[in-house]
């Protein structure tokens, strides 16, 4: 079989970055996407051709659908088609619901959901002829639990789980699945830097104890991935420690 592509979005850092190795020791070439951090992903890049794997940068702004043709342009004509793509980049600009700005609204629903669109739109092309493709999105807990100061970007993360059950009806008899992630307290740069009274106060909501790691994610991203995944779509896996069992 020849080695097929990931393009994991949002891949320097956090989540993305562990995905992007998990994948990578799973066999695939990964395209590893950022916007601003070269730094951060030719790091990734390094830390994958130290073990053995194939990786490569790509430049792009995936809130932009006229880079994001760009970026699955160049992943194409430097690799192959995307077999797998991981839409994980995003935003945060908090505030209380009654004093959020317009502009602070749009561009986090816009970095977080239009993207996945964007992103999904473009990489189905190229699934739909290869009779395979994997979709993971990643969203969040606060999608089905809702957060205080953060209705943008839960508004944005509940907008990624409709489009993941929509778009996994679609294509499921295509042999492409479509499936959402919604990490918990995962420990990243963004929860780290959080006060330690809201940290603690996080912690006492998951019956695990602890805070999650981007490589438990990573772990549930690789495996959905994977053809052992092929009977599941249209779900959303909550990686969170039981914080939101029902």
């Amino acid at each position: 079989m020849e080695q097929r592509i990931a393009l994991v979005t949002g891949a320097g850092k956090g989540i993305g970055r562990a995905v992007a190795i998990r994948l990578a020791k799973n066999g695939f070439s990964v395209a590893v996407n950022f916007r601003s951090s070269e730094k951060a992903a030719l790091e990734v890049c390094d830390i994958i051709a130290a073990g053995g794997g194939s990786a490569f940068p790509v430049k792009g702004d995936v809130s932009d659908p006229e880079e994001v043709k760009r970026i699955f342009s160049g992943v194409n004509e430097k690799a192959g088609p995307v077999s797998v793509l991981v839409n994980n980049a995003g935003i945060t600009k908090d505030a209380l619901l009654i004093r959020m700005k317009d502009e602070d609204w749009n561009s986090v629903l816009t970095a977080n959901l239009s993207s996945v669109y964007y992103c999904t739109r473009e990489a189905l092309r190229g699934m739909v002829r290869a009779k395979w493709g994997r979709v993971i999105n990643i969203a969040s807990v606060v999608a089905l639990i809702g957060n205080p100061g953060q209705a943008n970007y839960c508004a944005s993360k509940a907008g990624v789980v409709g489009f993941t059950k929509s778009a996994a009806r679609e294509y499921a008899a295509k042999g492409i699945t479509v499936n959402a992630l919604a990490p918990g307290f995962i420990g990243t740069d963004m929860t780290d830097a959080l006060p330690q009274e809201a940290r603690e106060a996080l912690l006492k909501q998951v019956p695990a104890g602890r805070p999650g790691t981007p490589e438990d994610v990573a772990n549930i991203a690789c495996f959905l991935a994977s053809d052992e995944a092929s009977y599941i779509t249209g779900q959303v896996i909550a990686v969170d420690g039981g914080m939101t069992m029902c």
